[in-house]
């Protein structure tokens, strides 16, 4: 993993890389270049590289209300899966999210994604919600950490 750089998304290239890795990974939520932008825009975005191949990227909503809570989404490409990119995104995610005053963290993974939930739970997440988007099928699952961040 010494080869594994994380990356602030920045431009269009790196937007357009971070949505990519968006699409493959939930493409029932798949996303417009506009709506990749927008993201950018709100949220911490960053895309991880094995040297120069893209292997995935995360997301980190800050955290909002009295309680909060922040999301941190990690996403591997399928053929990069099992190797620790995972685990080094969702940590650095985790700790952006903490570093920006969060007391509660939370995800959210497609239902479908057996990979993602099973991530999800090693890392002592616990399904809160389930829920399908109006005019949808496919179920998705919020999931918050078991334990609360100090």
């Amino acid at each position: 993993m010494a080869d594994l750089r994380m990356e602030p998304v920045s431009g269009e290239s790196m937007v357009e890389q971070w949505r990519h890795v968006h699409n493959v990974i939930v493409p029932p939520a798949a996303m417009s270049e506009d709506e990749a932008r927008e993201r950018a825009g709100r949220y911490r975005l960053e895309n991880a590289y094995l040297g120069d191949v893209l292997v995935g990227c995360s997301t980190v909503r800050p955290p909002e209300g009295e309680t909060a809570v922040a999301t941190v989404i990690a996403r591997v490409l399928p053929e990069h899966r099992r190797q620790g990119f995972g685990a080094a995104l969702y940590e650095k995610g985790l700790a952006h999210a903490r570093g920006l005053g969060a007391r509660v963290i939370e995800t959210v993974v497609l239902a479908a994604n057996e990979d993602g939930v099973r991530f999800a739970e090693a890392r002592g997440f616990v399904e809160t919600d389930r829920y399908v988007l109006d005019g949808e099928t496919d179920l998705w699952l919020e999931l918050r950490l078991e334990t609360s961040v100090a």
